[in-house]
């Protein structure tokens, strides 16, 4: 089947990045508009919906974050992510280490997340009700918790030795998140838990006292 997967005939994405995309995000809301992230700190959105009626069409960009913008990430955006319950809000990371919250309609700043070093991912929960926690993976081994709510990032997850390079919430229980480090492992984390992290997936799993020793904890500042 993968080998067998070609290019659309029939539909086409308008060009407008100058360097290379390295992360693209489809609204889940219509399925209508895309984000894409380039390497160049720009932000593209897209409609791509077939407004000209005709069988073969490009995909036009609606708007961008360019270079000229005076919020623009100063480095290479590795994460776009629509905001899951509208498309009113979207957010954006980036390796110039900020995680930021923008107004889809107005393309400014909502808000903005520091941190000490460049961040690699970040994911918003697809089915939180109960809490507005962004995920962030950065070169420190701390997994943060950004709260969308307060504006904070109060919440840490301890247990990884090395940078984080993935984040992802689980797409059917709103506190369980998988994380993924330069360490060789994968943790499995409960984030209402004082304990914080569930299981690790690594070369030891078979030896109980090895998986007992590298469990993690959450902290809170």
């Amino acid at each position: 089947r993968v080998l067998s997967l070609e290019l659309n005939k029939d539909r086409d994405v308008e060009r407008i990045h100058g360097s290379g995309i390295n992360t693209l995000d489809i609204e889940p809301i219509e399925g209508r508009y895309m984000l894409s992230g380039g390497s160049d700190g720009v932000i593209v959105l897209y409609d791509l919906e077939n407004l000209s009626r005709k069988p073969s069409y490009t995909c036009k960009a609606l708007c961008s974050v360019g270079r000229s913008h005076p919020d623009v990430h100063r480095f290479s955006v590795e994460t776009v992510q629509w905001y899951p319950h509208d498309t009113g809000m979207f957010t954006s990371s980036s390796f110039d280490k900020t995680l930021k919250i923008w107004d889809t309609n107005t393309l400014q700043l909502a808000d903005v997340f520091h941190f000490e070093g460049t961040v690699y991912s970040h994911h918003m929960s697809p089915v939180a009700t109960k809490h507005c926690l962004i995920a962030v993976g950065t070169r420190s081994p701390k997994v943060q918790l950004c709260d969308l709510k307060s504006g904070s990032c109060s919440h840490i997850l301890q247990g990884h030795r090395q940078e984080v390079l993935a984040v992802s919430w689980s797409p059917r229980h709103e506190y369980i998140l998988a994380t993924a480090s330069a360490d060789n492992r994968v943790k499995l984390w409960d984030v209402r838990r004082a304990s914080g992290c569930l299981s690790t997936l690594d070369q030891h799993n078979g030896e109980k006292s090895k998986a007992s020793s590298e469990s993690g904890n959450a902290e809170y500042n």
